[in-house]
Parts: structure tokens; C-alpha cells; sequence
């Protein structure tokens, strides 16, 4: 036995139980559960830092879950009750309980998001101290040139050293952000073992429009509105902002992963207002006034004076429009009807939609079915929640999840 131990230490070989590739959350999560089960784990990462997309998370100040996570209609997936296991078994108060151990100070903002009072550098530096405790180890800078089968577990070369494993995480993400490092690892790794994934697009993404109406649009840059914003039966209300490109902002963000190609959507600029009676009341009330100023009393002023412009152009007064007129431009208001020609892709979106389709997981431990030993954690798999924590906490209850059982 110490002979053939001898020959793999000799040719590059080392063995643990678990192999985690990617120390992101859903990683770094995984290797502390495994760990803690005695489980001699190994996290890899191609970066030179782990956690990246947790620091600059939350404007650095990590979003690092929503007290309304565990609701199964948050997610978007082929089958979104798929998450509802893991979410279950491992919930927002849980992840709370560690930070607070770690005296962490956190606070909520709006809609459940909680954030950390101070940096998102506190939260990486907790599941290191977590991954430290359970004796995982961390590799950093290691790239993975190959994955294949040794008998029952796995081989992984990384450049002229080779790592056997019992069990495969691979919790590398989705394609997002690729300046942070995002690739497609997770979707190589499935296609070379027969593991279907769902088409992948950019979620969490500002939207684009077409150049014509950029133009028309130019002096509305920067300018943010509350807004409630409808695609389909989907419908969010939260910021948008005018941007060089299109527009943005949280109610946007949201709304883009269920917006297709093609698709239209329904952005009212003034929710709970009425415009049209709005606009009736003041023609009778105060019909020598300017239309951009009845509209600056309930809209940012560039954006009043832009619809004054291109809704009624040449009328001075609103007394001097039509209800036909005024209804137009309440419309515009009440009901602007928009199509985007596209996102900005995955440079700047959140998350990827999309991923390991949920059919080929074990939705208890996130293994896959055919593929015995083989588990996709985090944003590699076909779940995707709404902007606001929801992903973080996939990644920390499907990290859980597979830590109980690789």
C-alpha cells in the first residue's frame, strides 16, 4: 500500500474525497459542509482571488441574501420548484445565523435585501475562516485542463499535476461578467458527460434600443423614475434609469429575465397616478400653464419636458390640447410602450438564465443522475432568482446541499 501510494505521490498524483472547482459562494459553501463531514476536500479556482463576484456584489457591500428567498415563484427555471428543496433545508435566517456568529453587522434595505453594514470583503473572509475550520484547502491560480472517469470517481489534470476525487462539484458559475473570470466551464463539463443544459442567456441586464430612438432619447441619459415595468404577466415596480444605450436600473434588471427578442414592454412612469384625469383637471384648473409644467409635478423635468415636446408639440398651454390630445399623452406616460432590440450581454449581467437542466439533478444533494459522484452547485444550474439577494442564497442552500452528501 505505502508502495503504490509511493508511485502516485512520485507521478503528480493526489487524492482527496471532494474536488470543489470554483470558490465563488456556492463553492467555498460546499467545501465547509463537506469538510465539516470529515470529507478531505480540495476547492480550485482559476482566479487569483476567491469570491470575486461577492465583492463587488451590492455596490461592495454584498446583497448576501432576501428574507423572501425560500418562495419557490422568486426563481426562474424550467421547473422553478426544483430550488424549493435546497432553499428549504438551508434558509435565509441559517446563512443570517453564520454572519451574526462572525459579528458581521448587516442591515435591510428595501423588499427583504440584506447587505452588510461595512465591506463584502467580511463575508469572503468568513467563509474562509468556515473553509479553514472544516480543513478544506484552497488552491488559487489552478486552471483545469482536463476532467475524466478513474474508475468510480474522477481524474483532474492542472497542467503536469494530476488530483483524483470520489466526488466533483463543479460550481463555477454561469458566463456573467466574464471580466471577473466567468466562462463556460460548467457547460463543457456537462456536454463531456451527457448532462442536458437548458439554452443560457444574460439575466439581471440592462436593456438596448435601436438608434433612432437613442436619438430622441439622448437628453434623458441619467435621468432615473420610479416606475412599475410589465412584460407579459410579469410586472416589477422599482427604479429605471435612461441610459447611453437604453435603459436600466432595478425594476429593468428584473424585468430583463423574462423579456425576449421581439417582445414589448409596458413601462408606467408615474404608478398610482392617473395621468389622463390629472391632465383633465389641470386644463380646467389651471389651463394657462405648460404642459412640461403640469408633467414636472409628477415626472423628473427632463423627462416632462421631452414628452411635452414630442407628445404635443407646439402647444403652449394644456388648455390648448384635446382630451384626445391629453390622452395621448397620459399614454405615453401611463403606458409607454417600448420594444428593445437587445441586452448588454453578459458583460454586464448579473447572472446567467439558464444552465444544467434541473432533470438530470438529484434536487436533494444537486448530484447529477446519470453521473454518479458528479454535482453543479450555484449559477451553473438552470435556477435564477429575482435581483436582490435570491441568487446568493441558491448559491449558499445548493453549496449546502451538495456539501451534505459529496
Amino acid at each position: 500500500m505505502c508502495h503504490k501510494a509511493a508511485m502516485k505521490a512520485q507521478a503528480g498524483l493526489e487524492q482527496f474525497d471532494v474536488v470543489v472547482i470554483g470558490a465563488g459562494a456556492a463553492g467555498m459553501m460546499c467545501a465547509i459542509e463537506a469538510g465539516k463531514r470529515g470529507r478531505r476536500v480540495l476547492v480550485l479556482d482559476h482566479a487569483e482571488a476567491p469570491g470575486e463576484k461577492i465583492r463587488i456584489s451590492g455596490g461592495g457591500r454584498c446583497n448576501f441574501t432576501n428574507l423572501e428567498a425560500g418562495k419557490a415563484d422568486r426563481f426562474l427555471s424550467q421547473n422553478p420548484r426544483f430550488a424549493i428543496s435546497a432553499l428549504s433545508r438551508y434558509q435565509p435566517k441559517d446563512f443570517i445565523g453564520l454572519v451574526d456568529r462572525y459579528r458581521i453587522g448587516w442591515h435591510e434595505k428595501t423588499l427583504g435585501q440584506l447587505f452588510c453594514d461595512d465591506s463584502a470583503r467580511q463575508i469572503i473572509d468568513m467563509l474562509l475562516a468556515e473553509m479553514e475550520k472544516a480543513g478544506a484547502r484552497l488552491r488559487l491560480g489552478a486552471s483545469v485542463e482536463r476532467v475524466e472517469r478513474a474508475g468510480e470517481g474522477f481524474r483532474l489534470s492542472l497542467g503536469g499535476a494530476s488530483v483524483d476525487c470520489a466526488s466533483l462539484v463543479i460550481a463555477t458559475g454561469g458566463k456573467s461578467i466574464p471580466k471577473m473570470g466567468a466562462t463556460g466551464f460548467a457547460y463543457e463539463v456537462a456536454a463531456q458527460f451527457g448532462v442536458p443544459v437548458a439554452p443560457t442567456r444574460p439575466a439581471l441586464v440592462p436593456l438596448t434600443f435601436e438608434v433612432g430612438l437613442l436619438e430622441r432619447l439622448k437628453p434623458l441619459a441619467g435621468v432615473a423614475v420610479d416606475v412599475r415595468v410589465r412584460c407579459g404577466k410579469q410586472a416589477f415596480d422599482e427604479a429605471m434609469l435612461f441610459t447611453h444605450r437604453g435603459i436600466s436600473g432595478p425594476a429593468i434588471l428584473q424585468i430583463s429575465s423574462y423579456w425576449r427578442e421581439g417582445q414589448e414592454i409596458v413601462v408606467d412612469m408615474a404608478p398610482g397616478e392617473d395621468l389622463f384625469e390629472t391632465l383633465k383637471r389641470a386644463k380646467v384648473e389651471h389651463g394657462r400653464q405648460a404642459l412640461r409644467t403640469v408633467l414636472s409635478r409628477v415626472l423628473p423635468q427632463r423627462l416632462a419636458q421631452l414628452i411635452a415636446e414630442t407628445e404635443a408639440p407646439g402647444a403652449e398651454h394644456v388648455a390648448d390640447l384635446s382630451d384626445k390630445a391629453l390622452r395621448k399623452v397620459a399614454d405615453a406616460i401611463n403606458a409607454w410602450r417600448v420594444k428593445p432590440v437587445g441586452s448588454e450581454g453578459y458583460r454586464t449581467a448579473e447572472v446567467t438564465l439558464g444552465g444544467i437542466d434541473t432533470s438530470a439533478l438529484d434536487q436533494r444533494t444537486l448530484m447529477t443522475r446519470d453521473q454518479p459522484g458528479l454535482y453543479f452547485v450555484g449559477e451553473a444550474v438552470d435556477v435564477t432568482g429575482w435581483l436582490g439577494g435570491y441568487n446568493f442564497q441558491w448559491a449558499w442552500s445548493s453549496g449546502w446541499a451538495a456539501g451534505q452528501a459529496a
